[in-house]
């Protein structure tokens, strides 16, 4: 329903970006369809099923691949003037490199057309958690060799898409693979070395530099940046310790991606901290400048929770391995608002917090929130005698969070958009079908049925007036 702006209380930019995010693995399905090759998650789950919620695997994503018409339609339906999806490595080339799989060009050429037949604008993300395997032998983001077949992938998908794609991404949270791959063990190759996740981290951003390089040397009129989940470190209290501990923790999990992809240098604290536990990463002398001289256009923001933390209760044991607690505690704050089903935090100011910082510390580069979302189990609980789910309290967490970013708006933060997580229920990385975020419900016993939600009704609404 069109209302008057005079009728809204919350108004937003003209020409605001409303839509979605979605990744190749957590909706495409068709796992093993028309020449696509196995990457990481496909592998893992056909080698340690148990470790996935109900043993439900990649292969049962959505179905996005044979049903992106119909999809794509959806996103009309749900008011998206954008949409952010990810070109599946793998399926581009099914042994990371070499021979290019025509089937997945075509594939991704529909996609982009009828996107843009429906003008909705397509944000294309490279990389999404989703290593091919056969590179993954390689060392993954560990080996030199990956950084330079995934460049050789970019320039692919610049030549293949570029002429129709103008919002370009090189990574989606590249923190995620260092800290759970190389760290806690949540995500393939599940090793717990720190030196090695340090590693993996420099890699993606000389990675993601040496991308944005080759796409500005061939001249397309895009922009290019990155998504980084900037997740606010909160101290306990003013006291120096925690104010330590929480400047630690902001170096370690947000600065480490965010200073080397916006100002092109890393953080001196962070080096300083690194060299004294000699976790350095190896590299090659061009590689700092590099970073220096090819920094984002535009900065895509996940957010979906703060990080709370405190100075160190006890003493770490220096003979266990080396962990980014060793710098500080977790605090667990008294009276938080919480997600019970993800177990996460719900703080609304956090994407205010976020903004501002940008605003006032690295040049109020152009930005927008690529993912917001809050993920619900057992949503059939709350359907409706028409079949639709009424998740009112999607709709209040998207309200309260907008509110902030409204806010930092008015006080002149450069932030073009919003885009939640998700467009419709899809496959999580180890979680399967378990939380629901979706716009749009799936049905997995009715092959995958979709409706939407109530949110998904209010977002048209949010959408077709430009504010709430």
């Amino acid at each position: 329903m069109k209302v008057t702006a005079s009728e809204l209380k919350y108004v937003f930019p003209k020409g605001f970006w409303w839509g979605s995010a979605s990744s190749a693995t957590q909706m495409e399905g068709s796992a093993q369809a028309d020449g696509k090759g196995p990457n990481i998650w496909d592998y893992w789950h056909e080698t340690e099923t148990n470790r996935f919620f109900n043993g439900i695997g990649p292969d049962q994503a959505p179905q996005f691949y044979s049903r992106y018409k119909e999809d794509i339609k959806l996103l009309k339906d749900t008011g998206h003037n954008s949409f952010r999806f990810s070109i599946s490595w793998s399926r581009l080339f099914p042994e990371g490199r070499g021979e290019i799989n025509e089937k997945a060009v075509h594939f991704y050429n529909e996609v982009i057309n009828t996107l843009l037949a429906k003008r909705i604008e397509p944000f294309v993300n490279l990389y999404h958690f989703d290593m091919p395997l056969s590179l993954q032998h390689e060392g993954g983001w560990e080996s030199r060799s990956v950084v330079e077949a995934y460049v050789d992938y970019a320039t692919a998908c610049f030549t293949l898409f570029g002429d129709r794609v103008q919002k370009w991404f090189t990574h989606n949270e590249p923190i995620v693979p260092a800290e759970c791959g190389y760290l806690y063990g949540h995500h393939y190759p599940a090793v717990v070395d720190f030196k090695k996740a340090v590693q993996v981290a420099f890699h993606s951003v000389l990675a993601s530099a040496k991308a944005i390089e080759r796409y500005h040397s061939l001249n397309f009129t895009g922009q290019i940046g990155i998504i980084l989940n900037v997740t606010p470190s909160y101290p306990r209290s003013q006291h120096p310790a925690d104010l330590e501990a929480a400047e630690k923790a902001d170096l370690l999990f947000n600065r480490s991606f965010l200073d080397p992809s916006v100002k092109g240098t890393f953080p001196a604290k962070l080096v300083s901290m690194l060299r004294e536990e000699n976790f350095l990463p190896s590299y090659e002398p061009d590689d700092l400048m590099i970073i220096r001289e090819n920094t984002v256009d535009i900065l895509g923001i996940n957010y979906y929770q703060p990080r709370r933390v405190k100075a160190k209760e006890h003493l770490p044991n220096r003979n266990a391995p080396f962990m980014p607690e060793f710098y500080f505690d977790y605090y667990d704050m008294p009276g938080k608002k919480m997600n019970p089903y993800r177990g996460w935090e719900i703080y609304e100011k956090g994407i205010y917090d976020i903004l501002k910082n940008l605003q006032e510390n690295y040049g109020n580069i152009e930005c927008f929130i690529s993912e917001n979302g809050i993920g619900v189990e057992n949503e059939e609980r709350f359907k409706n005698s028409e079949g639709i789910i009424e998740d009112d309290y999607r709709i209040s967490f998207y309200k309260e969070h907008l509110k902030w970013v409204h806010q930092a708006i008015q006080e002149g933060a450069n932030v073009k958009g919003y885009h939640v997580w998700t467009f419709m229920d899809n496959w999580s990385w180890l979680n399967a079908y378990k939380n629901r975020y979706g716009l749009v419900s799936i049905d997995l016993e009715q092959n995958y049925k979709r409706t939407i939600k109530k949110s998904g009704y209010w977002f048209k609404e949010l959408a077709t007036n430009n504010g709430f």
